[in-house]
């Protein structure tokens, strides 16, 4: 409403000191109403944004710092804005829950490279194997070749098998890449007599759509000869095997273990094969010529060197050996 500050025109003609005396306090009314209104105007617009009401404004409420509610159920409109952080916990979104390594969840709304992927732990050979020779050694095909299904693996001269030592590494190499909320699969865990032959180690890969197979290993060659080495994938065609689609990405697989494996164990590349590399290709190995999934092979260092033999029996060395192997994985995936 227009406020009028002049005073009405008079009926009749009262005597000039009434109208002056009339005239000073309608001035002095229209003063106080001047100095009330906006007050009250302001009281009620907060009383609205309170409320909720005012839906039919299109422009939604400016709020610098709204209270917490103590009691009852705020009202919800249409044109109410809320932060990030409200928005994010009062979504109807299932929630994520702890991670399967029983670490903290993923803050809501949060997105990981790493989720939604799958990593396929291989532990290299079965303790069982040293039972079972007739059936490890019946062949296999392998798409450009006939192979022994699968081995016993070496062992230390000690007798620590490396069935043994890639069941652990493989272990804490699963706990290590499920607390980053990788979905981690094993070919097998010693629950079998034998094997898995190396055909269905592939296959249990394939099968996973693994975005990461890994098969752990230690070597077995002579005294003196020191060191790990990755083994890649070579282009090899026939049969069952195809490796040109993973070529590539197997590589890159490769050097980021690599990589990591050496910072993380402080161990250098084999110095019998690779060039110093610590990177070596090979067409002959079942399990990764029938793989369909960016896969390799880590041999972690070598079972009949004594100095190897030293570090591949130490647990807190094979933790290491875990994180360099976990390392590499994680940055291959983006994480």
């Amino acid at each position: 409403m227009r406020y009028d500050d002049s005073p009405p025109q008079p009926e009749t003609a009262p005597a000039p000191g009434a109208d002056r005396r009339r005239f000073a306090r309608r001035s002095a009314l229209a003063v106080a109403a001047a100095v009330i209104a906006p007050t009250t105007l302001a009281g009620w617009v907060l009383v609205q944004v309170g409320t909720g009401a005012g839906a039919d404004d299109a422009r939604p409420p400016r709020i610098a710092a709204p209270a917490a509610m103590g009691t009852g159920t705020p009202t919800a409109t249409p044109t109410s804005t809320a932060s990030p952080t409200a928005t994010a916990s009062a979504s109807s979104s299932p929630s994520t829950g702890p991670s399967a390594s029983g670490g903290p969840a993923p803050s809501p709304g949060a997105t990981s490279p790493l989720a939604g992927k799958t990593v396929v732990i291989d532990p290299g050979h079965n303790t069982g194997n040293f039972d079972h020779s007739r059936e490890i050694n019946q062949q296999v095909d392998i798409g450009t070749a006939r192979k022994e299904c699968d081995t016993t693996g070496t062992t230390t001269r000690a007798g620590y098998k490396e069935a043994d030592f890639t069941l652990d590494v493989s272990r804490r190499l699963r706990t290590l890449l499920e607390g980053r909320g990788l979905k981690v699969v094993f070919t097998h865990e010693a629950d079998r007599a034998w094997g898995p032959c190396i055909t269905e180690r592939a296959r249990i890969g394939n099968e996973a759509n693994a975005d990461a197979v890994v098969s752990v290993h230690a070597d077995g060659v002579a005294e003196g000869s020191r060191g790990y080495h990755v083994i890649l994938p070579a282009k090899v065609k026939g049969g069952a095997a195809d490796t040109a689609a993973i070529v590539g990405p197997s590589r890159t697989l490769g050097e980021r273990i690599a990589a990591n494996f050496a910072r993380a164990t402080g161990s250098g590349p084999a110095n019998y094969l690779g060039g110093g590399t610590g990177l070596v290709v090979r067409d002959d190995l079942g399990g990764l010529n029938l793989s369909t999934r960016p896969k390799v092979f880590v041999e972690c260092g070598n079972m009949r060197d004594s100095k190897d033999a030293a570090l591949l029996t130490s647990p807190q060395w094979r933790q290491k050996a875990a994180q360099g192997i976990a390392d590499g994985i994680v940055g291959f995936l983006g994480g």
